[in-house]
């Protein structure tokens, strides 16, 4: 046998040299994010290491397959520098692209918890969020552009070059080795030989969900959800059973009238329940919020529907849970007819607003507001004085939500005011004014957090001099949560972890409630509360209305995760179940499985749940008709 060919041998070399990249940036992405992976043992590590080597492979040959079939043309010219040329182009090229995307995720992956997929560039490119955030973002981590900066030089420097200037292998062992390597591109685009091409979920097979983060590298993630937007319909029960485990038809239950009691709802950017002392145990950073919830009905077992704002928002106006790796703002279902807080109140005689101190066009909120039915979007361009602007995404909190007072005066009651604040959004602004003011936390949040909840004492504190206080109904929850410490919210029930609170000076007894809820039930929970006395459309229950049977329900890498009293169930594309008790597990590393009656309860719901969700929003069937 003949040695390697010229051109063959060249390929391995820098093909190999794009694994040991790949091993820098997953050493990279591991000890920039080293706090949320200490529960990770050092065998753990080195399987991650180990394992993601498959992933690596299959990002490689995906991302380079025609920089690498260009390698199996056996013709003279390819030993031509103009040849080599393009090669070098093409390989520098697609490959710092790679790059470029393992080190935004070592940035993105603590806010989000999971590795980017294609759609953040769809969300960053909404109004100017990309130019707003983009500078400081690189001011920020710094460390990681120098980082990209010297994987690059590596990539350029180490780059292997054409030595000789000529092949004498004869043509049948040029062809044996085409053959060779020919198959060899098809099993590593499928990344290995079994049925199914491997995909994000293959992740989890080699450990929990940590570990599947380090096995996992972006660009993997990024070409295995690119185009993936439209959902498909499934049929796992009968549609009878699937609307009687997951209702989407409510009926009112009330005889008693409906009562206009103005609705605020204030969505607190960033807001986990790991900041909250009072649902902690322990010193927390929201003295306000921890008094106002001593007068509220409020639920600790509460959890997010998405881990970004822009999944978040749909969730609470209009209790659309963010079931797809596309969120809904930005996906082909943006055009559905939706049953929404302010289409309910509206024909009832409200007049709504959403208020975000955010720049007009951020993340397509303004076009969601309208499309959502409310009379209003109230912006920094409505707002009107940049001396509150943050030099980032908007108005600082206590001007905005003072101003949102102002407006509520002026507005015709009854309102509905849906009020979203942006301080404790990264990079964690404060007026220079309290740089003095508020104690420095562990965690670079902590600060913005303080200021926040000081910002929501003078709302309230100005808001309880106004006439129309006492009839008003106050709900506060988050969008997401954001950075963390504590191991229980980094597992994959805790990531989700919010608080809503149900507060009225007058109407509302207080009550810590153990019901587990989510923010798609603040609609109907709203429209329970103020007895709405019509049929409406909603993903949903009304906290108000469960005794005890909430849940909550989240999509994260291709897998389905619902949350029930202390246990957690995650179901696999593939029909497998994962079965967790995450308040004695806090890792969520001992999986119970398919094994007891309440297990088997929970998979019954989550896929009634999927059932009727892909059904409604392919159809667009997500209000009630009259006719119907």
């Amino acid at each position: 046998m003949d040695s390697i060919p010229v051109h063959i041998s060249l390929l391995f070399k820098r093909i190999a040299l794009l694994l040991f990249l790949f091993f820098l940036c997953r050493l990279g992405f591991l000890l920039f994010n080293l706090p949320l992976f200490d529960s990770l043992n050092k065998t753990e590590w080195m399987k991650c290491f180990w394992f993601g080597l498959r992933f690596d492979l299959t990002s490689i040959v995906i991302s380079n397959i025609l920089f690498i079939s260009l390698h199996l043309l056996p013709f003279s010219f390819f030993y031509t520098s103009i040849y080599q040329s393009v090669l070098r182009f093409l390989f520098l090229l697609i490959n710092s692209f790679n790059l470029l995307l393992n080190c935004i995720d070592i940035g993105l992956f603590r806010f989000a918890g999971k590795r980017a997929t294609a759609d953040v560039f769809r969300v960053m490119g909404f109004g100017n969020d990309f130019v707003n955030t983009v500078p400081k973002t690189l001011v920020d981590f710094w460390y990681v552009l120098l980082f990209l900066i010297f994987l690059i030089f590596l990539l350029f420097r180490l780059y292997p070059r054409l030595k000789s200037s000529k092949s004498n292998i004869r043509i049948s062992t040029n062809l044996f080795y085409v053959t060779a390597i020919g198959g060899l591109m098809i099993i590593g685009w499928r990344g290995g030989i079994q049925y199914k091409p491997i995909n994000i979920i293959s992740a989890s097979q080699y450990g929990n969900a940590k570990m599947s983060a380090l096995i996992l590298n972006t660009p993997f993630s990024f070409m295995k959800t690119y185009g993936r937007s439209e959902l498909t319909l499934v049929h796992f029960m009968d549609d009878e059973q699937a609307f009687q485990l997951s209702p989407i038809l409510h009926l009112p239950e009330t005889k008693n009238a409906f009562r206009k009691l103005n609705v605020v709802v204030i969505v607190l950017e960033g807001f986990g329940k790991e900041y909250i002392g009072s649902l902690n145990n322990k010193t927390g950073y929201t003295p306000f919020l921890d008094s106002l919830i001593l007068k509220s009905h409020c639920f600790p077992n509460a959890f997010a529907n998405g881990k970004r704002s822009i999944e978040g928002i749909p969730a609470i106006v209009a209790g659309i849970p963010a079931l797809s790796t596309e969120p809904y703002i930005s996906s082909s279902y943006a055009g559905n007819t939706l049953t929404t807080l302010a289409s309910t109140l509206n024909s009832k005689g409200y007049y709504s607003t959403f208020f975000h101190g955010g720049t007009n066009g951020t993340m397509g909120f303004d076009n969601f507001s309208s499309s959502s039915g409310f009379n209003r979007y109230f912006g920094r361009t409505e707002y009107n004085n940049d001396y509150d602007f943050d030099d980032h995404w908007g108005i600082y909190d206590e001007p905005f939500l003072q101003r949102t007072i102002v407006e509520m005066n002026k507005t015709e009651k009854p309102f509905l005011s849906v009020i979203f604040t942006l301080s404790s959004h990264h990079p964690y602004s404060i007026p220079d004014s309290y740089n003095n003011t508020f104690k420095v936390g562990s965690l670079p949040i902590h600060r913005s957090i303080q200021y926040a909840d000081y910002s929501l004492r003078k709302f309230f504190e100005k808001a309880s001099t106004a006439s129309w206080y006492d009839s008003t109904l106050f709900v506060i929850t988050a969008d997401h949560t954001a950075l963390s410490e504590n191991v229980f919210y980094q597992n994959r029930a805790g990531i989700y972890s919010i608080p809503i609170i149900y507060f009225s000076p007058a109407n509302i007894q207080p009550l810590i409630d153990s019901t587990t809820t989510q923010q798609i039930d603040i609609l109907p929970s709203i429209l329970d509360f103020l007895h709405y006395d019509e049929p409406f459309f909603a993903y949903g229950e009304s906290i108000f209305n469960q005794h005890g049977r909430g849940f909550a329900i989240n999509f994260m890498n291709d897998t389905y995760q619902l949350i029930s009293g202390s246990h957690s169930l995650i179901m696999e594309p593939q029909g497998e179940y994962m079965f967790y008790d995450f308040k004695s597990d806090s890792s969520m590393s001992n999986n119970f499985g398919m094994m007891t009656p309440q297990s088997q309860h929970m998979s019954d719901k989550v896929k009634a749940f999927i059932q009727n969700y892909n059904r409604t929003m392919i159809e667009n069937k997500m209000t009630i008709r009259l006719k119907e």
